[in-house]
C-alpha cells in the first residue's frame, strides 16, 4: 500500500505542471469571461453588474447575427473543401508520384502553413486587386471580365475561404499522406488480385482506414475556421458591409475598439456555446458512422 501511495503521488506531481497551465490559461479565463459577461466594463473603471443586459442586446445586434452567419458559412466552405482536397492530393502523390517530386509538392504546400497569416493576407490582397492585380490581369488576358474579389458581398467571403484552404491544405495533406503510408500494402495487393479498380481500392480500403485521421482533420479544421481573424482583418476588415465579419472579429472590435469588455465577453460566451454544440454534433455524427461500421 505504501508503494502504491508513493506511485500515486509521483503521478500527481508529474501531472501538476500541466494542470496548473490549463488552470491558469484556460479554466480561470473562461470563468472570468463568464462573470464579466454580466457586467458593464470598459477596462478603466470598475466592472458594474448589469445582469443579462449584455445578452439581451446581443440577441438584437445585427453585427452579432451577421458574424454568426458568416462564421458558420465560412466553416461550411472551408472544412469540407480542404478535407477532400488534402485526401485526394495525398492519394495521388502516393499512387502516382514518389521520390523527389512528391517531397517537393508536400514541401511547397506546407510553406503557407508556416508563413505569417498577416503576410499572406497582404500578398493576396495585392494579387486580388481589381485594377493591376495579377489574378484580374490573367483574366483580362483570357478575355474574361474583371472581378472585384474583395469588394463585393458575393465574392469577398468566398475569396477569403479559398485562401484559407490554400493556406491550411499542406498541413492536412501531410497527415493524410502519413496515414496512407501506414496502411498495409498487403490489403492493396489482395484487392489487385481480386481485380479491384483504383477507385474501388481508394473508396473501400483507403478512406475507411483513414477515418481516425479524417476525424482529426475535420475537428482541427472546424476549430481553425471558427477562430479565423487575422486573414479577414488584413484582407477585408469585415467588409464590404458586414459580409465577412466573423465572431472573433466582432469580439475584438467590441473589446478593444468600443472598450466594451463586458459585451465582448458575452459574445465570447456565445462563441464558446457554438463550438460546444458543433463539437457534440461532430461526435454524434462520427459515433454513428462507427456504429454503422461495427
Amino acid at each position: 500500500m505504501k508503494h502504491k501511495t508513493i506511485d500515486a503521488w509521483t503521478g500527481r506531481l508529474f501531472v501538476l505542471p500541466s494542470f496548473l497551465l490549463i488552470l491558469v490559461f484556460s479554466i480561470i479565463p473562461i470563468v472570468l469571461t463568464v462573470l464579466l459577461s454580466f457586467t458593464k466594463y470598459n477596462m478603466i473603471q470598475q466592472p458594474e453588474w448589469i445582469g443579462l443586459r449584455n445578452y439581451g442586446y446581443l440577441l438584437s445586434d445585427p453585427f452579432v447575427a451577421a458574424s454568426v452567419k458568416n462564421t458558420l458559412l465560412f466553416t461550411l466552405l472551408v472544412v469540407p473543401l480542404q478535407t477532400v482536397l488534402a485526401l485526394l492530393i495525398a492519394e495521388v502523390l502516393h499512387a502516382k508520384f514518389q521520390g523527389r517530386f512528391s517531397r517537393f509538392v508536400r514541401g511547397s504546400l506546407f510553406v503557407p502553413v508556416i508563413s505569417s497569416t498577416i503576410l499572406i493576407g497582404t500578398v493576396w490582397s495585392i494579387l486580388l486587386m481589381t485594377d493591376g492585380g495579377m489574378v484580374n490581369t490573367l483574366l483580362d488576358g483570357l478575355s474574361i471580365p474583371k472581378v472585384n474579389w474583395l469588394g463585393t458581398t458575393q465574392t469577398a467571403l468566398v475569396s477569403v475561404a479559398l485562401i484559407t484552404v490554400w493556406k491550411n491544405i499542406g498541413y492536412f495533406l501531410v497527415l493524410y499522406y502519413a496515414g496512407i503510408l501506414n496502411i498495409p500494402a498487403s490489403l492493396y495487393e489482395a484487392a489487385n488480385v481480386d481485380g479491384a479498380s483504383a477507385w474501388y481500392r481508394f473508396w473501400h480500403i483507403t478512406v475507411p482506414l483513414l477515418r481516425p485521421i479524417t476525424v482529426l482533420v475535420v475537428t482541427l479544421g472546424t476549430i481553425w475556421a471558427f477562430q479565423v481573424f487575422d486573414l479577414v482583418y488584413t484582407m477585408t476588415g469585415g467588409g464590404p458591409g458586414r459580409s465577412t465579419v466573423t465572431l472573433v472579429l466582432t469580439i475584438y472590435r467590441s473589446a478593444f475598439k468600443d472598450l466594451s469588455m463586458g459585451y465582448a465577453s458575452a459574445i465570447a460566451v456565445l462563441f464558446l456555446c457554438l463550438i460546444m454544440v458543433i463539437t457534440m454534433l461532430q461526435r454524434l455524427l462520427f459515433g454513428r458512422d462507427k456504429e454503422a461500421q461495427l
